[in-house]
């Protein structure tokens, strides 16, 4: 099947410049800023680690600004995704998960305070708003779920350098078993690598 990847969500706003200003200061990254004629203008902004963009601007949508709801943001760390944040001078809920261990998109119903007891993989979360009331969720994923990626990704070189590390002392021990040295280390490398990251190998 062809690849349907996400690239960019339209959000809507009210005053460019004050939207701007809002998600350079929580860290996004500014792509471009083009104006056209008519009074158009598009802000491309990345948030960080993100595959996906965002979008604000005049003329690039007609929805009424402020209508987005339930963005989510994926971290590592929801704690200090939020803490972030909050130093930025952005206003954010506190930290929840589900008691059911579903979060219920429709209210806050079922809601408790803190993140997962277990700080299972998708199941803590907390909002926040832009300056047009935007709604975005952060959501903690630790763990993909089954087939949700194709693909690894080391989001620093300390961690990739972990892996790899992990990777040479478990094929140390391979080749003790094996007693001799594995021609073939690379694809036992990738191999052990997809495992550890969930993927199929």
């Amino acid at each position: 099947m062809v690849d349907f990847k996400l690239e960019v969500l339209v959000l809507p706003v009210s005053d460019v410049d004050r939207a701007k200003e809002f998600y350079a200061r929580i860290g996004f990254r500014e792509d471009i800023d083009f104006s056209g004629p008519g009074g158009f203008r598009l802000v491309h902004f990345t948030p960080p680690g993100s595959a996906a963009s965002l979008i604000i601007g005049s003329g690039v949508t007609d929805a009424a600004p402020g209508s987005e709801r339930g963005v989510h943001l994926i971290v590592d760390d929801v704690v200090a995704a939020r803490a972030e944040l909050v130093a930025a001078g952005v206003e954010v809920g506190e930290v929840f998960h589900d008691a059911g261990g579903v979060f219920h998109h429709a209210g806050t119903a079922g809601r408790v305070a803190g993140p997962h007891p277990e700080r299972r993989s998708y199941g803590s979360f907390a909002s926040f708003a832009d300056p047009d009331g935007n709604v975005f969720v952060l959501q903690e994923v630790t763990v993909r779920g089954p087939g949700r990626i194709s693909h690894v990704v080391h989001r620093s070189a300390a961690a990739l350098e972990s892996a790899l590390r992990d990777a040479a002392a478990a094929h140390g021990t391979y080749e003790e078993e094996l007693g001799h040295a594995d021609a073939d280390w690379p694809a036992w490398y990738a191999a052990h690598m997809a495992r550890a990251a969930g993927l199929d190998s």
